[in-house]
């Protein structure tokens, strides 16, 4: 099984490649703030992403880990302090507690 260190690892190398998913993942949060909600799925704004995406691109297929969601979650709540409890998180299998 992989660590949770080693799956931590492999996000900001993933993220750090595709930084128009921060973009989308922030905008779309932030949409979500704008009309008044206190709380949205981390998923629910993934698939909107993978919607938009689709839409927007030829080629190749482009795909977002499962695996990476929780993470953009976590970015959320460190960048967005004022707005940390929009996503419910839950502790990750071998995640270090808070």
């Amino acid at each position: 099984m992989i660590s949770f260190e080693e799956r931590k690892r492999d996000f900001w190398e993933w993220h750090k490649a595709n930084p128009k998913v921060w973009e989308y993942f922030e905008r779309f949060s932030l949409e979500v703030v704008r009309t008044g909600r206190h709380k949205v799925s981390h998923w629910l704004i993934i698939n909107r992403i993978r919607w938009e995406v689709y839409l927007e691109t030829t080629g190749e297929d482009f795909k977002i880990s499962n695996d990476y969601i929780a993470f953009y979650a976590r970015l959320w709540r460190a960048r967005h302090p004022e707005y940390k409890d929009l996503f419910t998180i839950k502790r990750m299998i071998g995640e270090p507690n808070e």
